[in-house]
């Protein structure tokens, strides 16, 4: 079997890429691995919504009986909200579940991939992958990281999962030349919560702040993605203290019943769920949707500077 992988879009998001206007990639793993039916249809919809509301076409990316789609319509995130036997797909399993017709949800580092073939420049997450806390001995640390390295596409999230060892987390990404850009204040968001107490390595204060940096960085050449860590709202956060009482708890459970792999973010997920009395679920909710507003932000910047460019250089026009 030889050829190029199609990717499926609709005609929404069609249109969109073919005009030059701004897209916004969307993963769905939040849809089938983080949150209960039918809470997880109802946010990928409002997601969308927020989305438009800014300016942008969403495109949630999942894999549906072995088609890569890049755009998904309000039936199809319904029947993908509801699926059973889900794979969770990073790079490593991707091109499987295609070759097998399998349905998969796209995890970070996969729907960075997805986007970047198909040509949508920014993504919106709730918080990424990284450094799993005791990776000194277990080697447990997210495609996600490598991705961000290799992969030119911005990632707008809440910063990583506060369930994982944060400080390695940027160690592993400076290490991998990945810009990690704190919006709006000078400390490293932690999903949950506004402050890490960790300094942030880079700061910028606004979309077009960072529509220029990222122009600047392809002028360069050679980069891969970009790390923009929003913090969640002040009035939906957990503060950290609160949570580091919980993630510990939950972090023992896990290695009580020998919780491994793929299994220990969903479960911890799960367990904090029950901790905080249904709070996280509350919150993640809250910072999801307010990544997707400054996703939508940074993709309408990016996409008035590429018309700017066009205009001033006629030879990189389309058509």
């Amino acid at each position: 079997m030889t050829g190029s992988i199609t990717i499926e879009t609709t005609p929404e998001v069609k249109d969109a890429l073919s005009e030059g206007r701004p897209v916004v990639a969307l993963e769905s793993t939040i849809i089938t691995h983080g949150m209960p039916w039918p809470g997880n249809r109802d946010m990928a919809l409002e997601v969308e919504a927020v989305i438009r509301a800014g300016g942008a076409v969403p495109a949630t990316i999942a894999v549906i009986e072995g088609r890569l789609r890049a755009g998904l319509d309000a039936d199809a995130i319904t029947a993908l909200a509801q699926a059973k036997n889900v794979m969770k797909l990073s790079r490593a399993d991707l091109a499987f579940a295609l070759a097998e017709r399998r349905t998969g949800a796209t995890t970070v580092a996969a729907t960075m991939m997805a986007a970047h073939m198909v040509g949508i420049p920014v993504f919106a997450t709730g918080g990424i992958g990284g450094v799993h806390r005791g990776a000194e001995l277990s080697f447990d640390i997210s495609a996600d990281l490598d991705e961000l390295a290799r992969t030119p596409v911005i990632v707008v999230c809440a910063g990583a999962k506060a369930i994982l060892d944060i400080p390695k987390t940027l160690e592993a990404l400076e290490t991998r030349g990945v810009p990690v850009v704190a919006f709006g204040q000078h400390e490293m968001p932690a999903f949950w919560s506004r402050s890490s107490g960790l300094s942030a390595p880079l700061r910028l204060d606004d979309a077009e702040a960072i529509a220029r940096f990222e122009a600047t960085r392809r002028a360069l050449g050679g980069h891969g993605g970009m790390l923009v860590a929003n913090p969640v709202p002040a009035e939906d956060e957990i503060p950290a203290e609160v949570m580091h009482g919980h993630i510990e708890a939950a972090l023992k459970l896990a290695s009580d019943k020998d919780i491994e792999g793929k299994a220990v973010t969903p479960f911890l997920l799960g367990e904090i769920l029950r901790l905080t009395d249904g709070a996280s679920l509350k919150t993640n909710i809250a910072l999801v949707l307010n990544n997707a507003r400054l996703a939508a932000r940074i993709a309408v910047a990016l996409a008035a500077a590429d018309t700017d460019h066009q205009a001033s250089d006629p030879s990189q026009s389309k058509g």
